[in-house]
């Protein structure tokens, strides 16, 4: 995609800091961190949400992922990371091209856990966590 500066990262038509390369996945330092040690992963190809993604390239995105969350942690000696997928522009995605957050997090860095960005909860009853969970079966 023309427009977009992930896909002008994985071109290399805009420099990066890399640090993890696979066929399916690049990884390198978001330009305006959370955190120090914030780190990027995405899909080589341009995807825009998670549900575009195929299974195949899903699997290569996740194990670099999962390869590079260790890798953060010791490099600035976290004890944590938040892993993120902001899907969608409602759920905050700046950039439409799908990419998972991974930022160091510290005891005292007063971010709080991914439940502090919901201020009001729903009230779901039984009944309703029944049929939401059918609906969620019959999408599947």
């Amino acid at each position: 995609m023309t427009d977009c500066v992930f896909c002008a990262i994985v071109a290399e038509d805009v420099p990066s800091h890399t640090v993890h390369e696979t066929p399916d996945a690049l990884a390198f330092l978001d330009a305006n961190p959370l955190a120090k040690g914030h780190t990027l992963v995405v899909p080589k190809a341009h995807y825009e949400q998670l549900d575009d993604v195929p299974a195949e390239t899903a699997s290569g995105f996740y194990d670099a992922v999962h390869d590079v969350v260790p890798a953060v942690e010791a490099a600035v000696d976290a004890p944590a990371t938040t892993v993120a997928v902001n899907n969608g522009e409602a759920a905050g995605q700046e950039v439409p091209h799908v990419h998972a957050h991974i930022v160091p997090r510290f005891e005292d860095d007063a971010a709080g856990p991914i439940h502090a960005l919901f201020r009001g909860r729903p009230t779901v009853s039984k009944d309703e966590h029944t049929t939401l969970a059918d609906a969620i079966v019959d999408h599947l």
